[in-house]
């Protein structure tokens, strides 16, 4: 089984379990071993599926403002972890093909393999809210036909998606591709260089 057929299955699966009680509070039951690539990919994509409701709920135009703002800051938390998790899933690349040497004309690629994979969990969420738009009962014909048009796009496009990151890991392994991983360095969520967070903390220590 290539890579990607393995992944799109388990992010199905982890978006079918959310959807058993869709709430964005239930508690994580990932049935893969920890540590394992198969455990974090069905993190990562349980991640992304809380967070794509968290995003529906916040654009509710009613919501409270203190409830927006508490929303807000899952959000961003939720945000960190899946950055936190996509590094973890590059690490696993780098840790398969560490023995592999490049070949003298290897090239580099644009992104790594887990920031691709990242492209795909969120592509697997896609096709299953435009899947359900194109069975809603209360909304017409044409509104139908629109997500559908958008569904087989969708479908496509993550065909495309996992043949290019098969081969992309197929040229690693091969050696005609060198993985090279920049660190994200979020400034915003660290108290040390976001300057609304240290100044504020300095103007603290001084009261």
């Amino acid at each position: 089984m290539s890579f990607t057929k393995q992944a799109n299955k388990i992010f199905n699966q982890a978006i079918s379990d959310y959807h058993l009680t869709d709430n964005v509070d239930t508690p994580i039951r990932n049935p893969y071993e920890r540590g394992s690539i198969e455990y974090e990919l069905y993190l990562k994509c349980w991640i992304d599926t809380v967070q794509w409701h968290y995003e529906d709920i916040i654009r509710d135009p009613d919501i409270d403002p203190i409830e927006a703002l508490a929303l807000k800051r899952r959000i961003d938390h939720s945000n960190q972890d899946r950055t936190d998790l996509v590094e973890q899933i590059d690490s696993y690349f780098r840790q398969t093909y560490s023995e592999v040497k490049p070949l003298p004309d290897a090239r580099l690629n644009t992104e790594s393999p887990a920031w691709a994979v990242d492209r795909l969990s969120i592509l697997a969420l896609k096709i299953y809210h435009m899947k359900e738009q194109t069975a809603r009962k209360d909304a017409t014909e044409a509104h139908r036909q629109l997500c559908q048009a958008k569904l087989d796009v969708l479908l496509e496009q993550q065909v495309d998606l996992s043949t290019a990151i098969d081969q992309l890991l197929d040229d690693i392994a091969s050696g005609r591709i060198y993985m090279k991983v920049y660190r994200q360095m979020k400034m915003y969520n660290d108290p040390s260089t976001n300057p609304i967070l240290y100044q504020n903390k300095g103007e603290g220590a001084k009261k």
